[in-house]
């Protein structure tokens, strides 16, 4: 029995010792995310041409999800950010949210899900606030309600057009009734605003549902979305299962909601940047730079 113990352990040794001659994986010698599967299309494209193209699919034009910074960096000459330091609040004691906001933000590396800033656009000065799904999936808790209500009034005082990229899940539940106040904070904001007379335009990325959708992001002046995005209020499911019936086809998609009124344009992100020069100018907007 001893002996053939120590044959077994010779035979797991010369194995081992084997392992290390062993001609690297595949999976080793090709740099991690080299392509990625589009959502869209189901093609695997490569990372680079998609990044080329602003973050969408070469194949069909999908437009893959971004970070708010990304999209600041896309889209203004320059900029400076305005948002206040988040403070982690648990205001209905939500059982494990302390722990879960953690996690948020390890995994996303950011504070919060929201990121206001002052900035140019061919020397247009301007506020533009977007929300960044990586954190929460965007969900509307009472930080982010008050700094969309804070950009809005930095933007009244300074007499400044302001620009919102909405994407949300919809109100943090975590948060409880404090989540679902953000939705009238934001809302008269909006409204007092609105009093300077001045710009507000709203566009909605995928996806814009919930809270956020039946607040700020649907009272724009001019509200714009990206192709295919998904904007609604409750979800289609429950829609259908409330109503006892088929939606549409492209239900709750933004080119049946253009279709209907609800939407004034939908704007690729190629073009997003020039066509939001165009509207800031047409508004009686003009570059403060010599």
């Amino acid at each position: 029995m001893e002996q053939k113990a120590k044959k077994g352990r010779s035979i797991i040794s010369i194995i081992k010792n084997l392992r290390r001659f062993r001609k690297p994986s595949i999976r080793a010698v090709v740099p991690e995310r080299l392509f990625e599967k589009c959502d869209g299309c189901g093609e695997l494209v490569s990372k680079s041409s998609v990044e080329k193209r602003l973050f969408t699919c070469p194949e069909c034009d999908y437009h893959f999800n971004i970070s708010a910074k990304a999209r600041m960096d896309m889209l203004l000459d320059e900029y400076t950010v305005i948002n206040r330091l988040p403070r982690f609040t648990n205001p209905i004691d939500f059982p494990g949210y302390k722990v879960k906001y953690r996690e948020n933000r390890k995994k996303s590396g950011l504070k919060e899900g929201i990121l206001g800033v002052e900035g140019y656009i061919e020397g247009i000065r301007l506020v533009a606030v977007s929300l960044d799904n990586s954190f929460f999936m965007g969900s509307m808790g009472s930080y982010i309600g008050e700094e969309v209500a804070r950009a809005f009034e930095y933007a009244g005082k300074r007499d400044l057009p302001i620009l919102v990229f909405s994407t949300s899940g919809g109100a943090r539940m975590q948060e409880g009734i404090f989540s679902l106040m953000q939705m009238a904070k934001t809302s008269i904001a909006v409204d007092r605003y609105g009093e300077t007379r001045n710009l507000y335009i709203s566009c909605m990325t995928h996806p814009t549902t919930g809270g956020v959708t039946a607040s700020f992001a649907s009272l724009g002046d001019v509200i714009l979305a990206e192709p295919g995005a998904l904007i609604g209020f409750a979800g289609a499911r429950v829609i259908k299962e409330t109503i006892k019936g088929e939606l549409p086809k492209g239900f709750q998609r933004a080119e049946f909601l253009r279709d209907r009124g609800f939407l004034d344009d939908i704007v690729h992100r190629e073009h997003m940047r020039d066509y939001i020069h165009r509207l800031l100018k047409l508004h009686g907007y003009r570059s403060c730079r010599i």
